[in-house]
């Protein structure tokens, strides 16, 4: 490659990295505005939510379309390549995780309709932690530091954890009041949303991992049987 073309190609895969960024910045908002509104019961704030996320499904669609560019034009090898397809992988976990989102936010409207009691608090903290683990693995990718991304994915089993105590929490509501089932059941389905986030940031942080070193992580992701526990 001339000089001008390599560093053509380097403002291009900058280009990307800063789409990537955004892209996560958008998902971290949405997942955290969503969470807000099921814990505040407020729908109108959960409207925002489903009306937002077509922003990161046309960004995912962006950085798909200068990917295939990338890859038909300047035909990147070694740290290049992974570069790219670490690019195209961790744009499709964050336009899941919008999605997630989203879904939590549809379920936000319907619990605003009923009574679902005082789990909301340990939903609240499931939250906040999911949400922490969405920033810390976008840093990671900002930064490239495998260490960093290495301690969201330990930590997949904290979330697990706490989606297992929530899970016995809302079972036990449902048990002793039956006119909580339908409130818990919707706050069940966000808990999952969220422990699936969880998830994607882990797959992310696989992905930082794989881009930095040409490795992939060998060793068993940390998870928590719910059901074993039950």
């Amino acid at each position: 490659m001339t000089d001008h073309t390599v560093r053509s190609f380097s403002a291009e895969l900058e280009e990307l990295s800063g789409d990537i960024a955004r892209m996560g910045g958008l998902a971290e908002d949405l997942l955290s505005d969503a969470i807000q509104a099921t814990v505040s019961r407020d729908a109108a704030l959960a409207e925002t939510v489903v009306v937002r996320d077509a922003l990161v499904d046309a960004l995912q669609v962006e950085v798909e379309r200068k990917i295939l560019r990338l890859l038909a034009l300047r035909q990147p090898l070694a740290r290049d390549l992974r570069e790219v397809i670490a690019a195209l992988k961790i744009a499709a976990e964050l336009e899941r995780i919008g999605d997630l989102a989203k879904n939590i936010a549809k379920r936000a409207k319907l619990i605003d309709l009923m009574e679902p009691g005082p789990a909301l608090k340990g939903l609240s903290r499931m939250g906040r932690l999911v949400n922490a683990q969405l920033k810390r693995v976008l840093d990671a990718y900002s930064a490239m530091e495998t260490a960093a991304a290495a301690k969201v994915w330990t930590r997949d089993e904290e979330v697990d954890e706490h989606y297992m105590s929530l899970f016995r929490e809302l079972l036990t509501y449902m048990m002793e009041d039956p006119r909580t089932i339908s409130g818990c059941a919707h706050l069940l389905f966000v808990a999952k949303n969220l422990e699936r986030i969880g998830d994607h940031c882990t797959n992310i942080a696989e992905e930082i991992h794989f881009l930095v070193t040409g490795e992939t992580l060998t060793t068993e992701r940390p998870k928590v049987d719910v059901l074993a526990n039950n």
